[in-house]
């Protein structure tokens, strides 16, 4: 599922999705976190740390041991990557290291949001 900042507006306009939910994100990142760190200079876990990931190359984190797909991947970070990557992660990069992600399209909208406000700090 691939949604642009205006289909996600025209989807809660309709009734589809509720606006983001910042303290939903914040629940969801619980998840997230057990492979994955927000800090600068936090470590790598079992994922990539995850600070300044919008805008920023799939793959380019120093010091992670990516899949091959992942490193070569001409993806960029954005709502809507990161969206249509959540959704199902082998469909969107297949032979990614990435578990199922979230087949919830309003789990995504909420983590996004948080994650855009929380990987830029």
């Amino acid at each position: 599922m691939f949604m642009t900042d205006t289909a996600l507006a025209q989807a809660a306009n309709a009734g589809q999705l509720e606006p983001p939910s910042l303290e939903r994100g914040k629940e969801l990142w619980g998840k997230c976190r057990a492979c994955h760190t927000l800090e600068a200079q936090g470590r790598n876990l079992v994922g990539p740390r995850l600070h300044g990931v919008f805008g920023k190359k799939a793959g380019s984190v120093p010091d992670y041991r990516y899949s091959e797909v992942m490193k070569n991947s001409k993806v960029v970070w954005t709502d809507q990557t990161m969206d249509a990557y959540l959704a199902a992660t082998q469909d969107f990069m297949p032979g990614n290291k990435m578990y199922g992600g979230l087949a919830i399209a309003q789990d995504r909208v909420d983590l996004i949001a948080w994650l855009k406000q929380a990987a830029a700090k």
